[in-house]
């Protein structure tokens, strides 16, 4: 997606004619939707179904395989997930503050950016939990609060550069090469933060009771005062020993900063996959999807050349990505440079697939479902939080018809038509505000 002479200079995108919502955008974002609700369990369940001892040999034990994330390095189907729908918040970003600064100016697009922002960092403490347990067993940062950050930040920037393509394709280059430089050069303690590691250097040191607390069961980082975490600070402070360039797990700049400065519960104990030095790039995955909506949105260009371009660019990324990641790998826990290429690369080709079957091509009714799901997405991710669609599902497919699909059929029908039925009460939910145009957004 390279710049051209017909880029605007001003800050503020010029007064074009209104550019009506795009379906493909709002079906693509209930496909992502569809997985985070439940779809790869349906795709893990047949894969285990198929009935070979080597899953991996078979078309549902390979699917299978790309419905897990990777431990650490790497990159499969469902580490694409939680990027994708960061990506399609980019794209959304450019309908729906060029229409606002349009009709309020760049203050009123401002003040929607904040507002947004805070309303979805608040929501995204609500799902985690809330404040129903005693500090500090609250998880400050999670997957809506990264949205919300992402957002933040490429709501900002677009409010401010528009849709220069050259300067937003600057802004995101300094943010990976940057990222980048920061996890290379900036020296850490010499120190793994995970249990195992802390453990077996206490025990080196003499102290059996600071061993055998960081052996317990349980998250150190919930529990005030907890010995584990105590003692893993004592250690960190005794570590004076440095080093750099490392990015193993607790063992980089990232995790070492959310051990010294994230508070509240940490997601892997000691720090946390969304944590704070990480969402810099994930701000940068957005701004990938500001680009690709700034693009689609130009009226001089044809839909052909929209597609081609998104498609080129896919694949281009995907390639740096993964080239990139020979020296710096692709980690979705610490959101490598490396890994927004590839997954901005991967949701752009997607969103060229989407853009010309749904919107060049009119292709629209096998995709239905997906758009009830993509309008009200985020209503429907807090709704299942609240309601477990799928514990639902088990008052009408569980028990006996579980265990009559389980023995008659295969072993894992029962759960596998369970999940169905729970899709069904998704839809119908959905589709319920669709067709009464009731659209909860922030």
């Amino acid at each position: 997606m390279s710049a051209t002479a017909t880029e605007t200079p001003a800050a503020v995108p010029p007064a074009a004619p209104y550019s009506p919502r795009l379906m493909s955008l709002d079906a693509l974002r209930g496909f992502d939707m569809f997985w985070i609700l439940g779809g790869d369990f349906v795709v893990t369940t047949a894969g285990k179904m198929s009935g070979s001892k080597d899953q991996a040999w078979t078309l549902f034990g390979w699917l299978a395989s790309q419905f897990h994330h990777k431990e650490w390095d790497g990159f499969a189907f469902y580490d694409l997930i939680f990027p994708l729908f960061v990506f399609i918040s980019g794209v959304s970003v450019v309908w729906s503050l060029t229409k606002e600064m349009q009709q309020h100016g760049r203050a009123g697009a401002l003040q929607r950016v904040a507002r947004r922002a805070v309303l979805l960092f608040a929501l995204g403490i609500f799902y985690s939990g809330g404040f129903k347990a005693e500090w500090p067993d609250i998880r400050v940062l999670g997957v809506l609060q990264r949205i919300a950050l992402a957002y933040l930040g490429a709501g900002l920037v677009f409010c401010f550069v528009g849709t220069r393509m050259k300067a937003l394709a600057g802004i995101i280059a300094g943010i990976l090469i940057g990222y980048w430089a920061m996890l290379n050069f900036v020296p850490i303690h010499d120190l793994q933060l995970e249990k195992a590691k802390l453990a077996e250097l206490a025990e080196k040191s003499g102290d059996a009771a600071g061993a055998a607390a960081l052996k317990a069961e349980g998250n150190p980082s919930a529990t005030k005062n907890n010995p584990a975490w105590r003692k893993a600070e004592g250690l960190y402070a005794l570590t004076t020993a440095t080093t750099t360039g490392q990015f193993a797990p607790g063992y980089n700049l990232v995790n070492h900063l959310d051990f010294r400065f994230l508070p509240g519960r940490k997601y892997d104990q000691f720090y946390d996959p969304e944590g704070l030095l990480s969402t810099l790039p994930a701000v940068a995955t957005c701004l990938l999807g500001v680009l690709a909506g700034v693009w689609l949105r130009r009226e001089d260009i044809c839909d052909h050349r929209k597609v081609i371009y998104l498609l080129s660019f896919g694949v281009i990324a995907v390639i740096a990505g993964f080239a990139w990641g020979l020296s710096f790998p692709v980690v979705k826990k610490l959101w490598t440079s490396s890994f927004v290429l590839v997954a901005g690369g991967y949701s752009a080709m997607l969103l060229a697939g989407f853009y010309q079957i749904v919107d060049v091509w009119q292709r629209r009714d096998w995709c239905l479902p997906f758009v009830w799901i993509g309008t009200n997405s985020i209503t429907i991710y807090v709704a299942n939080n609240l309601l477990q669609f799928r514990t639902v599902a088990m008052r009408f497919a569980g028990g006996d018809i579980k265990k009559w699909l389980d023995t008659t059929l295969a072993d894992g029908a029962g759960n596998l038509f369970i999940s169905v039925v729970g899709f069904a009460l998704i839809f119908a939910f959905v589709n319920f505000l669709y067709r009464r145009k009731i659209f909860l957004r922030l």
